[in-house]
């Protein structure tokens, strides 16, 4: 399978043209970053054995015939990738996190028709196997708190993973008709914003940024007498490369928009 990268030069974007060149059923065969355009793909991303320049523009995807387009970029640029993508016939694998609702809505609209797309707040196998994890316990515990903590270059929060617990285990809790999450104690915040965020379902989150960080989440449950905590670990960016290089492998057989890593692992849930 033919793919290329958006994003080539970014921290995730050359950790997947390796993983891409690295694995025997797929080519790396473009690569687009308008920053590094005219550099050739190993001085950008340690690949060797390739002869793939950066360019500065989608349509060396078309150039190069790629039939499958992986964006880790920043959200407006990933809003345009992802469309020339579906409006070129080219599937598309979205690390990129900082979509809205109405963003999802126009994604699923767009691709309706000659090319599919996965997007996913995150790739690590681990981290859906979390999310899993927390919905099976939602229904059993009143009381719940997201704390998710990433590098100090991350743009949005919180993070599109832990909205996505968030909103798993709520459904779950409703699905389960165990009743809301029970009621937040605080009267006074000494701080404004030291009880963190509501989050979907009323669950309180808290986001972390600090240098030498990559991607941690962590899901508090607290009853009467005991806790349980569920925490996922992301100490390299290479943990994301088997869900995209699983994606990648499978965008093209799974029609439309595809939400979650989640969907691909047959998990099920929320």
């Amino acid at each position: 399978m033919r793919v290329g990268v958006f994003g080539a030069g970014g921290r995730m974007g050359s950790t997947v043209c390796r993983a891409v060149a690295d694995d025997p059923e797929l080519e790396l065969v473009a690569a687009v970053d308008p920053r590094l355009a005219g550099i050739d793909i190993y001085q950008v991303a340690g690949v060797q054995d390739s002869d793939v320049q950066v360019e500065g523009d989608a349509e060396a995807l078309l150039r190069a015939e790629a039939q499958v387009a992986v964006d880790f970029t920043e959200v407006g640029a990933a809003r345009e990738n992802i469309r020339w993508c579906a409006a070129n016939g080219v599937h598309a694998v979205v690390g990129t996190t900082g979509f809205t609702r109405d963003d999802v809505i126009e994604l699923d609209r767009e691709f309706s028709g000659k090319s599919n797309c996965v997007l996913s707040a995150n790739f690590a196998i681990g981290a859906a196997l979390m999310t899993r994890f927390a919905e099976l316990a939602a229904p059993y515990v009143d009381t719940a708190e997201i704390v998710e903590l990433h590098h100090d270059a991350k743009l949005d929060a919180p993070s599109g993973t832990s909205l996505r617990i968030a909103e798993g285990m709520s459904k779950s809790r409703e699905a389960s008709e165990a009743g809301g999450w029970g009621a937040d104690p605080t009267k006074t915040e000494v701080v404004s914003g030291s009880r963190g965020a509501v989050g979907p379902g009323g669950i309180r989150m808290h986001s972390v940024r600090l240098r030498g960080l990559v991607a941690h989440h962590e899901v508090i449950f607290g009853a009467a007498g005991q806790s349980l905590t569920i925490r996922h670990d992301s100490y390299d960016r290479t943990s994301f490369m088997p869900g995209v290089l699983l994606a990648v492998k499978s965008v093209a057989e799974r029609p439309g928009l595809t939400l979650g890593l989640d969907a691909l692992l047959g998990l099920g849930g929320g």
